[in-house]
């Protein structure tokens, strides 16, 4: 259960401040700049100005630092995979050799490299969510996709559902976690033993939870059929989008400071 409590992906946090006020659209696209950015450096000067930046957002989000860090926990184990492959299988300079066993100059730069790729792109990602409410991200992700519309693209129907699942990643993990409780209260045993044991021990969780989930889809779609939602043809909002002159500056720098962030990580590593 300790990894459902660092669960923090759909989460939304309802704070007042800069970065909740700017514009889904404006948030969406300058994260996209951002992950990009991040996965184009190489050097210690590109992270470490993407680090700064981070803690930047951070403090004007006004969301705790300590539940945005959070984001990173559940996948410590894919960056930590990740790290060990490029660690033992990149061919280069040998540091350390025992046996079969070598640990090269550039694996070693590249473990720490895409290691720190991977936090970052977390760390940003989750950090969009947690200043940007469901409803929000499917409006500014229609609206984003809205010019694809003539092309025969569902951009409604796409942002629709990536929200749905969005809220209810939470809603599942406390059902998750409440599933786990009272199968503990009986006698279970899921955080005993080995891989294998758990595994097996987790299956009396994963059939209500299964039962759960339909049961909940079937109760969503009697109560958006009773509401006669049809679509996004014709739709209103009851929030309208409307981009400011601070989503604009936002914005532009985000893509200044992308460019800015890599151009100057690359003369950097000149010699």
């Amino acid at each position: 259960m300790r990894f459902l409590n660092n669960m923090t992906l759909g989460q939304y946090v309802p704070v007042e401040s800069l970065v909740h006020h700017l514009d889904p659209r404006c948030k969406i696209v300058g994260v996209l700049f951002c992950l990009v950015g991040v996965f184009m450096v190489k050097g210690p000067l590109g992270f470490l100005m993407w680090g700064l930046l981070f803690l930047l957002l951070v403090s004007a989000s006004r969301v705790p630092a300590r539940l945005v860090l959070s984001t990173v926990r559940p996948v410590w184990i894919l960056v930590a995979f990740t790290a060990v492959i490029h660690l033992f299988f990149t061919r280069g300079e040998p540091l350390f050799s025992w046996g079969i066993v070598e640990i090269t100059r550039e694996g070693a730069v590249m473990a720490a490299r895409m290691g720190l790729r991977l936090v970052l792109l977390v760390m940003y990602a989750g950090l969009l969510t947690l200043t940007t409410s469901p409803t929000e991200l499917a409006d500014g992700l229609e609206s984003l996709f809205s010019p694809f519309r003539r092309f025969g693209f569902p951009a409604h129907e796409l942002a629709m559902m990536m929200t749905i699942a969005l809220r209810f990643i939470p809603t599942l993990l406390n059902e998750t976690e409440r599933i786990m409780k009272a199968q503990i209260a009986r006698g279970a045993e899921l955080e005993r033993g080995g891989p294998l044991r758990r595994l097996r021990a987790f299956i009396p969780v994963l059939v209500p939870l299964f039962v759960i989930v339909f049961q909940r889809a079937d109760d969503l779609a009697t109560a958006m059929e009773a509401r006669n939602y049809t679509g996004g043809e014709g739709r209103s909002r009851m929030h309208p989008l409307k981009w400011s002159v601070r989503d604009t500056t936002a914005l532009l720098f985000s893509v200044i400071f992308s460019f800015a962030a890599v151009f100057l990580d690359g003369r950097a590593l000149l010699p």
